[in-house]
């Protein structure tokens, strides 16, 4: 199929972006990479009256580091993050997850900014923003604001972004020599998107536990923060008992929805195998 007739537009600036979202409203669509946008204005579940590209904006591309967080600028592409070193070093859970984000054609295209803004539940990198405690940087209209990850994603492709309003700029706090991580996921062929996934982030400090965020994705509508479990296991010497004992508030935690390839039975098996198995690494 063909997508409905639009129009385009490049934007100059991020004003000259908000001055077109004001002008058009609802009409008009943010295209960077368009590896989600593309395939919706092909199938004709999406059919804005202008498309408004923003890959031109330089003001939006980066990694750098800003004190003790490293700021990934919106336009940054998923083949950047595999790439470089700063990931690497600061960002290992990361730098783990991006390999298994779709397929090379789409990584080289396809922007973080991109990624968050349409927040699939099936997706990475939401996910990994919020094990991560990342503060995404907003502008719109009425001036500038920082949300935190936990705060973003609302719902089923819905996130806190407002009318008017672009995503500019990741931040996240950089791992220490505490900082431990894992990442697994299910998928029925590699690149798909997941039917089950967990990314966790952590400290670990004299053989415990200080900190930790498992957080499991492709199972709700969002990217679930296991925070009653997780608090199970801080501060304790981790053995069989009291992870089984954790994995037990999964059944109680995680609001898991089937799907027509996975059971919610299903979802919730590996959901607590992905976990146990990330315990037994890390406690190693």
């Amino acid at each position: 199929m063909k997508p409905r007739s639009f129009s385009f537009t490049t934007a100059h600036s991020v004003e000259h972006v908000i001055g077109l979202l004001q002008e058009h409203g609802d009409e008009a669509k943010i295209i960077a990479g368009g590896q989600s946008l593309v395939p919706t204005l092909n199938m004709r579940l999406s059919a804005p009256q202008l498309l408004i590209d923003i890959s031109a904006l330089d003001e939006l591309r980066g990694i750098s580091l800003d004190g003790d967080r490293l700021r990934i600028g919106a336009l940054t592409r998923h083949v950047e993050l595999q790439s470089n070193k700063l990931i690497a070093q600061h960002l290992p859970l990361i730098a783990s997850a991006i390999n298994h984000v779709a397929h090379v054609a789409i990584r080289n295209r396809g922007t973080i900014g991109g990624n968050l803004s349409l927040a699939d539940p099936a997706s990475e990198l939401p996910a990994c923003s919020l094990a991560l405690g990342a503060e995404l940087s907003i502008v719109g209209n009425k001036g500038k604001r920082i949300v935190k990850a936990g705060d973003y994603f609302k719902d089923l492709y819905e996130t806190d972004l407002q009318a008017n309003e672009i995503l500019v700029a990741i931040s996240f706090p950089l791992a220490t020599t505490n900082t431990v991580h894992g990442f697994r996921e299910f998928v029925r062929r590699r690149g798909d998107f997941a039917s089950c996934g967990l990314v966790m982030n952590g400290e670990r400090q004299d053989g415990k536990l200080t900190s930790l965020a498992p957080v499991f994705f492709a199972i709700s509508n969002t990217p679930v923060l296991a925070s009653k479990c997780a608090a199970k296991l801080l501060n304790k010497t981790l053995n069989d008992d009291l992870i089984e004992e954790a994995l037990l508030e999964l059944d109680r935690e995680l609001p898991v929805i089937g799907d027509i390839h996975t059971s919610t039975e299903m979802k919730l098996h590996l959901a607590k195998h992905y976990l146990r198995e990330i315990l037994g690494e890390i406690n190693v």
